[in-house]
């Protein structure tokens, strides 16, 4: 079994994957600290030197990679579903999950990050909320065709994780 976490940057996809991971007794894997191992390079310097576009070839082959391992928890980059027909992959090869949370949560959340994220670290604050909110209108498509969508707003990590069991106990 792949339980894969997808959502916007900040949406709590690596603290309830490893709290998943943890309750369900199997491996936890974020993509963006996989790729960094793999490449032995931070994900802002895989940025900056090598761009963006290298970067989405190098996730797609990480991720089709780990897809086709097992019992793993997946916590997916923001853009990962996005590119290279990944959704497609990722609804094909694992029980994928929509940790779904508002723009100004969101907002709230990135402001004490931005330095360790390179799509934002160049944004003033007061820029973040509408930033936000068209990178997830953009993105909400492709967010929104995982199999399972959990409203994340307002919960703890370990509420969260109680949720997805609940939906994969009932998959069975």
């Amino acid at each position: 079994m792949i339980i894969s976490l997808l959502g916007y940057m900040g949406s709590g996809k690596s603290t309830v994957g490893k709290y998943l991971a943890k309750s369900l007794n199997i491996t936890f894997i974020d993509l963006d600290e996989y790729i960094s191992a793999q490449e032995n390079k931070s994900i802002q310097e895989i940025f900056s030197i090598h761009g963006e576009i290298y970067f989405r070839k190098k996730e797609n082959f990480y991720l089709n990679e780990l897809l086709n391992g097992d019992n793993i928890v997946l916590s997916l980059g923001g853009g990962t579903p996005i590119y290279h027909r990944n959704m497609d992959k990722i609804k094909e090869k694992s029980f994928s999950f929509y940790l779904k949370m508002n723009a100004s949560e969101l907002a709230k959340r990135l402001s004490k990050e931005k330095e360790h994220r390179p799509l934002i670290a160049h944004l003033e604050d007061e820029s973040l909320p509408e930033f936000i909110a068209k990178h997830l209108f953009e993105r909400s498509t492709f967010y929104e065709s995982a199999a399972y969508k959990i409203a994340v707003n307002q919960k703890t990590p370990e509420e969260i994780s109680n949720e997805i069991i609940a939906v994969l106990k009932n998959t069975k």
